[in-house]
């Protein structure tokens, strides 16, 4: 399989993974009036198809006992049961984030959901796996919260009239505590007897997805979280092609980068913290998609767009400090 130990390929890997983090929402954008519920199935077929896709070509790459499908076939039950269990938890966490950032708006969900899930993610994974200098690390982690915070604040100010309703908090908490230890879980899977290399933990862990998609997806199609109105199985296949497309591509980014971010976290100097650490700076690269491509700030107060420059040197110093934290 393909695996890199040069830090510059591992460092890549990571950016990689938050480009497409950051990005895969605005596949969404595009498929306007289709109910997120219908839309999630797709994308979690795009889960699924990228890490086959994956699998079969990096991941059996030079063959050998750590390819793909030799690998998966001496996994552990340990093994594959912690990444069932990051793909179900992770499955739970993204849900709420999403009806939190219904109910309560970007300006709530995301300080609180993102910005938890950073602290308890780092945290927990440097526990598991030490890795890098913790000053530069934490340190870092501590600038990307402040920038998430900032760019809260310019949502706020952009939106001044939407009302905060407690409903949307506590499902931001909720989303954010278990946003943390969804990673935690798949970097137990490859700390193992028999243990899951990056390619087959990311196949189990879209199973794991997509066995908790399936009933929770059910239940929500008919109680909304958001209050909407119910939807069903019939609008699925109503909806245009163009928009399981979307869907597909928009599952098919996201795990792309959770796959660049899970072999990075194999690198020997890296560790699942710091890459963790970066991936989760796709916050900001969705909010350089929101100020530069969707234009959701040329309209806003001044008081709201001048904060955007703030926002981004705080990712940029934060972002620096944990790159540079597995070589000092």
């Amino acid at each position: 399989m393909f695996q890199p130990e040069a830090y510059g390929i591992a460092l890549l890997l990571m950016l990689t993974s938050m480009l497409c983090w950051g990005s895969w929402a605005n596949t969404q954008k595009l498929t306007t009036g289709y109910p997120f519920q219908l839309f999630y199935w797709d994308y979690v077929l795009g889960m699924i198809a990228a890490t086959l896709l994956w699998g079969v070509t990096l991941g059996s790459l030079f063959g050998g006992p750590s390819a793909f499908f030799p690998n998966l076939a001496q996994a552990g039950r340990s093994s594959i049961t912690f990444a069932l269990a990051g793909g179900v938890v992770f499955n739970i966490a993204n849900t709420l984030l999403v009806a939190s950032i219904a109910i309560a708006g970007m300006a709530v969900a995301f300080p609180i959901g993102i910005g938890l899930a950073l602290i308890v993610g780092v945290a927990f994974n440097y526990i598991i796996d030490p890795h890098g200098n913790p000053l530069l690390l934490f340190g870092g982690v501590a600038f990307v919260v402040a920038a998430i915070i900032v760019d809260a604040v310019a949502y706020k100010r952009r939106e001044s009239s939407q009302k905060t309703t407690m409903r949307g908090v506590r499902l931001s908490v909720a989303s954010g505590i278990l946003m943390g230890l969804f990673y935690p879980l798949v970097a137990k899977s490859s700390l193992q007897n028999h243990p899951l290399g990056p390619y087959t933990v990311a196949f189990v862990f879209s199973l794991g997805v997509a066995l908790c998609a399936l009933p929770m997806g059910a239940w929500l199609m008919r109680h909304p979280l958001t209050g909407e109105d119910p939807v069903s199985m019939a609008g699925y296949w109503k909806a245009r092609p163009s928009w399981h497309f979307w869907g597909g591509l928009g599952g098919m980014i996201w795990c792309t980068g959770a796959l660049s971010n899970f072999v990075a976290s194999h690198t020997h100097m890296v560790g699942p913290a710091i890459s963790y650490a970066i991936g989760q700076g796709a916050t900001m690269v969705s909010a350089a998609w929101g100020v530069f491509v969707w234009r959701e700030f040329a309209h806003a107060p001044a008081n709201s767009r001048k904060l955007i420059p703030f926002m981004f040197v705080f990712f940029l110093i934060g972002l620096s400090a944990i790159a540079v934290a597995p070589i000092f």
